[in-house]
């Protein structure tokens, strides 16, 4: 049995998860919560870096992050199905998966800044900084809307939409209505988006 160390809150985590459920996986992982913050927790003897998720193979190795546990549910899965093999539908799903995962990178560092510093040693140029990521990544995204079958980019984006209505309260979707239409039709398309909230 394959274990997936998790937070329920960690939209990376919601990515490996959603697609495991597609591939038809889920039953083949044990899904098993982390502290990442924790200095006792297994975590950081099982993947040096102390991140989540993290996945630990039945011969007790560990895989992560979670493109490189994406990669390797949809190898076990038998290939091309959340990765097409197709190069130009293969890039296309990688990039949206790096513009995804780049726009959690940016909210989770706006998340540290504003709750984990003391108010005093918070820096408003840091945060705007990743907000500008943000921002031009959600019109990027509102201008092209991802399209076609769902693969790991489409699980990427939806994730990081699900993650700022987290944390941020939606304030995204005033100024990105299609983006907004296109995270509902996702979320009705693929139940584990739903099951998989935090």
């Amino acid at each position: 049995m394959l274990i997936l160390r998790y937070s329920p809150a960690s939209p990376y985590a919601r990515k490996v998860r959603i697609a495991a459920d597609l591939l038809g996986l889920t039953d083949r992982i044990d899904i098993a919560s982390a502290d990442a913050a924790d200095p006792a927790d297994s975590l950081r003897r099982q993947n040096p870096l102390g991140k989540i998720p993290t996945l630990i193979l039945e011969d007790g190795s560990a895989l992560y992050d979670s493109r490189v546990i994406a990669e390797y549910l949809d190898h076990l899965a038998g290939g091309g199905r959340m990765i097409p093999a197709d190069p130009s539908a293969r890039f296309t799903a990688l990039r949206l998966q790096a513009l995804g995962d780049g726009v959690n990178d940016a909210a989770l560092l706006i998340r540290y800044e504003t709750f984990s510093r003391p108010e005093a040693l918070r820096s408003g140029e840091a945060i705007a900084h990743q907000q500008g990521k943000i921002d031009r990544a959600l019109d990027a995204l509102e201008a092209a809307l991802p399209t076609g079958a769902v693969d790991i980019g489409h699980i990427a984006v939806a994730c990081a939409l699900g993650y700022l209505d987290l944390r941020f309260a939606g304030e995204w979707r005033e100024k990105h209505p299609r983006l907004v239409a296109w995270h509902e039709k996702f979320a009705r398309r693929v139940p584990a988006f739903e099951a998989t909230k935090a």
